[in-house]
C-alpha cells in the first residue's frame, strides 16, 4: 500500500497532456462485444479501472493486448468468441461500470449473468433506469444470491422514458438498442460528452443513431454491427483536464492543459474564470493563470451541460482558499461530501447543511495526515496539499489510479514537490520546522 506525500505552496507552471477519458473508454471497450472480430482503440488511458474492464471481457472470451507499435495507450480487443455470459462477483465489485456488459451481452448473446456493481462509496446509485430500459426492448430479469440473470428472445425496439438521466443507464440501454428489430426512443437521457463518445464509436461500427448530446436519443436497430474500419481513438478526459487546471489556480500557477475537450468544459471554465482567473483557450489547449487572489464562486452541480458532479469535491478544495464565503450544493449523489472531513483536517472552514457545503476560505490551509475516500475526494486533496502551507501526507491513494493517468509524473513535470511511497515510511506533516538564528 503507497501514499503520497506533498510539499505544498509552490506554483504549477508547464504544460500537461490529458489523457484519454476514463468514462468514454470505459462503456467503448464494453460496446466492442457487440461486433465480432478485432477492434483497435487509441488514447486508452493507464488505468486501473481500465485494466479491470480489459480483465472481465477476458473472463468472456474476449482476450486484449495492449501497446500496439510501443504505444500504452493503443489496445486491440477480438471479441470474435464469446465463451461465458457471466460477469462475477470478483471483478464487478471492484468497478461500478462492469454492469455496462448487461446490455452487451444481452443484444449479442441472448443471455447474461451479472453480478451486483461496486464502485466508489458516493451513494447508492441503483441500476433501476437500466433495468428498466432493457424491460421495455423485451429482456426480462431475475435478481439472485447478488446477480442479475437476464435473458431475451429477441431485442425489440420501444419508446421509453427514463426517470432520470443516468449516464451509465443510458449507455446501457443505447448498446442493446443498436441490435434491436425496429426503432427505439430514450427520452430523459444523459447528455454527458462520454454518451456522444460512445455513439460516435457504435456509428463507427454501423450502428444509427441520432440526437445523442440532448435528452432524445433516437437509434434505429440494425441486425449486426462489424469492427470498425479505422482504429477508433478515445475523446479526452475532460475531469483530468479541469483537476490540473483547478490545481493551478489553487497554486497561483499557470498551467495549459494539451488535448483537453474545450467544447466540453463550459462551466468549469466560466466558473474559473469568475473566481479572477484568466483562462485561455487555443484549440485543445485551456490555459489557467492567477496572478491575484482568489474569487469565491457558489457553484451547483447538474447534469451536462451543467456543473459536473467529478469536479465538486476539487472545488470544495479550491474554494476552502478563496477569500470570502461560497456554497457549493451536490444535486446528483447524496454521499458526496466525504472529503470535507479531511479538508477539515487540514484547516478548511467548511459546514455541511443537507446537500450543500458552506464554505468560508481564505485562511489557508496547512498540510497534515489525510485519507482519500473515493476518486474525486482523492483529487480533492491533491489540489488542497499543493496549495497548503507545510507537508500533506495522504493515504489510501490507490481510488487515484482509477482514474488519474500517471498523476505524480504529471504533477512533477509542473513543478510539484508530490511523492508516492510506501505507506509505512516515516513523514514529518504539517507545517514546515521552524529555525532559530544563532545569536
Amino acid at each position: 500500500m503507497d501514499k503520497l506525500v506533498i510539499d505544498g505552496g509552490r506554483p504549477l507552471h508547464g504544460v500537461v497532456p490529458v489523457s484519454g477519458a476514463k468514462n468514454a473508454a470505459l462503456p467503448i471497450l464494453v460496446a466492442t462485444l457487440l461486433a465480432p472480430g478485432e477492434h483497435e482503440l487509441h488514447n486508452v488511458p493507464e488505468l486501473v479501472d481500465v485494466s479491470f474492464m480489459l480483465s472481465l471481457l477476458g473472463r468472456v472470451g474476449c482476450p486484449s493486448l495492449v501497446g500496439l507499435g510501443g504505444s500504452p495507450d493503443r489496445v486491440r480487443l477480438d471479441t470474435t468468441r464469446i465463451a461465458f455470459c457471466e460477469a462475477p462477483y470478483d471483478v464487478v465489485r471492484k468497478m461500478r461500470a462492469s454492469v455496462l456488459v448487461l446490455g452487451p451481452l444481452l443484444a449479442r448473446c441472448g443471455q447474461a449473468h451479472v453480478s451486483m456493481p461496486g464502485g466508489c462509496a458516493i451513494g447508492v446509485r441503483p441500476i433501476d433506469q437500466h433495468l428498466k430500459g432493457l424491460e421495455a426492448l423485451g429482456c426480462t430479469f431475475e435478481l439472485d444470491g447478488g446477480y442479475i440473470h437476464g435473458k431475451v428472445d429477441q431485442l425489440v425496439g420501444a419508446d421509453m422514458t427514463l426517470d432520470f438521466p443516468t449516464v451509465t443507464g443510458t449507455e446501457n440501454i443505447m448498446m442493446a438498442a443498436v441490435l434491436a428489430e425496429g426503432v427505439s426512443v430514450i427520452r430523459n437521457a444523459a447528455a454527458e460528452p462520454e454518451i456522444v463518445d460512445l455513439a460516435r464509436f457504435l456509428r463507427s461500427m454501423g450502428a444509427r443513431i441520432k440526437g445523442e448530446g440532448t435528452d432524445t436519443i433516437e437509434i434505429d436497430g440494425v441486425p449486426a454491427l462489424r469492427p470498425a474500419r479505422r482504429p477508433y481513438s478515445i475523446m479526452g478526459d475532460r475531469i483530468e483536464a479541469g483537476t490540473y487546471l483547478l490545481a493551478a489556480a489553487a497554486t497561483g500557477g499557470d498551467v495549459v492543459a494539451k488535448g483537453a475537450p474545450v467544447e466540453d468544459m463550459g462551466a468549469v471554465i466560466d466558473a474559473l474564470r469568475e473566481t479572477g482567473c484568466e483562462v485561455d483557450v487555443d484549440g485543445d489547449q485551456i490555459r489557467c493563470r492567477r496572478s491575484g487572489d482568489l474569487k469565491p464562486v457558489s457553484i451547483s452541480t447538474q447534469p451536462h451541460p451543467g456543473f459536473p458532479t467529478d469536479m465538486q469535491a476539487q472545488w470544495v478544495a479550491l474554494m476552502a482558499i478563496a477569500a470570502g464565503e461560497s456554497s457549493v450544493q451536490e444535486n446528483i449523489f447524496e454521499n458526496r461530501f466525504m472529503h470535507v472531513a479531511e479538508l477539515l483536517r487540514m484547516g478548511a472552514n467548511i459546514q455541511l447543511n443537507g446537500n450543500t457545503a458552506l464554505i468560508e476560505g481564505g485562511g489557508g490551509l496547512t498540510g497534515a495526515t489525510v485519507m482519500a475516500t473515493d476518486l474525486r475526494a482523492s483529487a480533492s486533496l491533491v489540489i488542497a496539499g499543493l496549495s497548503a502551507e507545510g507537508t500533506t501526507e495522504m493515504l489510501r491513494i490507490y481510488h487515484l489510479d482509477r482514474g488519474y493517468e500517471r498523476l505524480c509524473g504529471k504533477l512533477e513535470s509542473l513543478g510539484a514537490s508530490i511523492r508516492r511511497l510506501p505507506e509505512d515510511t516515516p513523514v514529518v506533516v504539517g507545517r514546515p520546522a521552524q529555525t532559530t538564528a544563532a545569536v
